[in-house]
């Protein structure tokens, strides 16, 4: 069937792909050039890392409506009532963006006792007030250009949002080297505010692209005044479910960013590296995810089930090969990558000592992150809620606790995020297996 075929699923997941990656290229760019300031690079990279992760805990718990919003306009698309969306995705980024703007004000009247509280102090608490003062600016610009995204991902396109995606991207590269750098009298070197600013430009940039292609390519309007939309609480629902998730999520990452710190600067310095590897792996990894989460709401919506199970199989494998070829490739260059972040040789051999785990957590990186977004696809958010948070409880923290009592270090926190991944990967297969799988069995018949 054309929706469940070779051809429809790489048109959707390599667009996909090189969109996902772009977010994790923007902060690995960031802590990359920051990491090789000639003078306090270690705790430079260190405060990237910490406000990199603060930020985007931020927008992984707020942007999640994208998710619900590419699944309510896939479902929609499925069923054949597409037209019906207008004043959704208005209404949906207003919402979306104003409760973004209230958070940032919150959160940044004690902005610096939560960097305290991720065991930032000295001089890299003064990087990360710094560059946060700038980056945070950006915030709202990213959730308006990720509900858009949404929008287009539901209607079955990944490429426009791979174009604005891949154009910020080479934009924030460019300023990196610009901004941190300077050049000669004419720019002065900015150091750490200067990754921030560059971060800055390119998400308005983004913004802006993406608006003018949606007005001139989308077939709904962003009108969003009129009568509050029907699918509008469902977005809502959806979003409160996805936002404990992310709450989740976040705690897990968070408490391995607590951890590192609190071993040492150097040690959060290769733990950033390290972060910014997986989720660059697993951003890459996300793009058949995505091609999943889309085909499988728009086949749900049209109620074709082994259709379904047959997407479910292909994308898990694809997603497979995917992940032997990034251990593959993390396994030859792991040197030349850590080198690419800093030389400090107080820094490196940490990296190192802890990098086979990166390369171990793959597999389950594809299992846990494709079965995640098809799930999401089918709208099944709060059992996404559920299974992160039992996730968090019994797979990652026991572990992590284990690892703090014996001073198990980095190898620690890597082990427990393992742990993490292994829960959520196997509780993800299961409930699909007992509650989609039947109705593939019910209905065997091919699907037109």
């Amino acid at each position: 069937m054309k929706e469940v075929s070779f051809k429809n699923i790489q048109s959707l997941a390599l667009p996909a792909i090189i969109s996902g990656i772009t977010e994790p290229i923007l902060s690995a760019t960031d802590a990359a050039v920051v990491g090789n300031i000639p003078i306090n690079g270690t705790e430079a990279l260190a405060a990237v890392g910490v406000v990199g992760l603060f930020l985007s805990m931020l927008i992984w718990v707020l942007a999640q409506t994208r998710s619900a919003i590419s699944t309510i306009v896939a479902q929609n698309l499925g069923a054949g009532k597409v037209e019906d969306l207008n004043r959704f995705p208005g209404q949906a980024i207003v919402f979306n963006v104003g409760l973004g703007v209230l958070i940032l004000v919150i959160t940044s009247l004690f902005i610096k006792e939560i960097f305290i509280l991720l065991n930032a102090d000295g001089l890299v608490l003064d990087f990360s007030m710094s560059y946060y003062k700038i980056r945070v600016w950006g915030f709202p610009l990213t959730l308006f250009t990720f509900a858009l995204f949404g929008v287009f991902r539901g209607l079955q396109n990944t490429l426009y949002p791979m174009i604005v995606a891949g154009c910020g991207a080479l934009l924030n590269v460019g300023l990196d080297f610009l901004l941190v750098y300077g050049y000669g009298s004419l720019i002065p070197a900015l150091g750490v505010d200067g990754a921030a600013w560059a971060s800055l430009i390119a998400q308005a940039f983004m913004a802006v692209f993406v608006l003018v292609i949606y007005l001139r390519k989308s077939q709904i309007s962003l009108a969003f005044w009129g009568p509050i939309h029907v699918e509008i609480s469902r977005l809502i629902t959806m979003s409160v479910h996805l936002f404990f998730r992310s709450i989740a999520l976040n705690a897990v990452l968070i408490m391995a960013v607590r951890e590192a710190n609190g071993i040492s600067p150097e040690a959060m310095a290769a733990h950033t590296i390290a972060i910014n590897i997986w989720l660059f792996s697993a951003f890459f990894i996300d793009g058949y995810g995505a091609a999943g989460n889309l085909i499988g709401g728009k086949l749900l919506g049209a109620k074709q089930y082994t259709a379904l199970w047959q997407l479910t199989k292909k994308v898990n494998q694809y997603n497979l090969v995917v992940a032997v070829g990034l251990m593959i490739l993390g396994g030859l260059l792991y040197q030349q990558i850590g080198q690419l972040f800093v030389r400090d040789p107080a820094v490196l051999p940490l990296y190192y000592s802890m990098f086979f785990l990166i390369v171990l957590i793959q597999p389950f990186n594809a299992i846990a992150f494709t079965m995640d977004a098809i799930f999401k696809g089918l709208g099944e958010m709060a059992f996404l809620r559920n299974s992160l948070i039992g996730a968090a409880l019994f797979g990652f923290a026991p572990v992590l606790l284990w690892s703090h009592y014996v001073d198990g270090g980095l190898n620690g926190i890597w082990w427990a995020l393992l742990s993490w991944l292994v829960f959520r990967a196997a509780v993800l297969v299961l409930k699909f297996k007992k509650s989609y799988y039947p109705l593939a069995i019910k209905n065997p018949a091919p699907q037109n």
